[in-house]
């Protein structure tokens, strides 16, 4: 599989999400970890504040390709795998992660490390370890 390399929309796209969170932060005192701000869209304990905040941020993460549609004339291409099964394993496992990591990639990768948390960084450094490995695994030991 041959991937394409797109260094100013990824380096525009880096700049938005860093521009929401500390837009978030800097208005709500909140973090942008999108695990976290969709678990209060469904917690039984959240104000109605925060909650109406986590649903306009993930409201936002929906509407971008809607959005790049619009600005491009065409929608974003990514290639995701057609075995439901194997789809389905890999979301119970990034719950359980994210879940047992008190936060997701976001939460730790952006906002976390910005802040210097010495948590986030150890969390961040294992998704990113993992994620190389089950690259390589995956391409090069199993040939998927």
């Amino acid at each position: 599989m041959e991937t394409e390399f797109t260094p100013w929309l990824s380096l525009g796209g880096g700049m938005m999400i860093g521009a929401s969170a500390v837009l978030l932060m800097a208005t709500n005192g909140r973090i942008a970890g999108i695990s976290g701000l969709t678990s209060k869209l469904f917690a039984r304990d959240s104000d109605g504040e925060a909650r109406g905040i986590a649903a306009l941020f993930v409201l936002g993460l929906l509407l971008a390709a809607p959005l790049w549609l619009f600005v491009s004339g065409g929608w974003p291409q990514q290639w995701v795998p057609s075995n439901p099964l194997l789809m389905g394993l890999a979301g119970l496992l990034v719950g359980f992660g994210a879940t047992y990591g008190n936060g997701c990639t976001s939460g730790h990768g952006v906002c976390g490390i910005s802040r210097g948390s010495a948590r986030s960084i150890v969390a961040t450094l294992t998704f990113m370890a993992t994620a190389f490995a089950t690259v390589f695994i995956l391409r090069h030991v199993i040939g998927a």
